[in-house]
């Protein structure tokens, strides 16, 4: 089987895009939706293209932190962040966000793996299995089993607000 480079899962949400997308890219809520997330920091309050914040993870008894910049932010469309370890690309996550219906939304999340023949593609795939125990083989098929987990959380939150 070839390495998947792309992931995307979706779910329906009883709420308006406008809704939806004030808790995906509300930052401090995220250690409330993903399952590998436990807390971010980010300066200040306003989220917009160019903010950066530092996400700390866990997976069983590892911990690490990434860097991450917020690349689109247009409410009741579109949230997404690129990751970074030591000033290298790692993977692009986003929401993607759509009307489907009388406050009904589509909440679609993606993962996009960035370690692809760059500069330091090797070291931060290296890297990432010494920090989370993750070959990046197999990156992709945790990160479905994360993004079904995470969208059902923020359908939780979201539609019992």
């Amino acid at each position: 089987m070839d390495r998947e480079w792309v992931v995307e899962e979706s779910a329906s949400i009883k709420a308006t895009p406008t809704e939806v997308y004030a808790a995906v890219a509300n930052l401090r809520r995220m250690g409330e939706w993903s399952p590998e997330v436990f807390s971010i920091w980010v300066r200040g309050k306003a989220v917009k293209p160019g903010t950066r914040f530092v996400g700390f993870n866990r997976l069983g008894w590892r911990v690490w932190f990434t860097n991450c910049e917020v690349s689109a932010a247009v409410p009741g469309e579109v949230f997404a962040f690129r990751v970074s370890s030591f000033r290298m690309p790692v993977a692009l996550w986003g929401y993607r966000i759509e009307g489907v219906g009388e406050d009904v939304t589509r909440l679609t999340e993606y993962w996009e793996d960035l370690r692809r023949d760059n500069r330091g593609a090797k070291l931060v795939s290296l890297l990432g299995k010494v920090f989370t125990g993750v070959p990046a083989e197999k990156r992709a098929e945790l990160n479905r089993r994360g993004m079904r987990a995470t969208l059902d959380r923020i359908k939780t939150g979201v539609e019992n607000r």
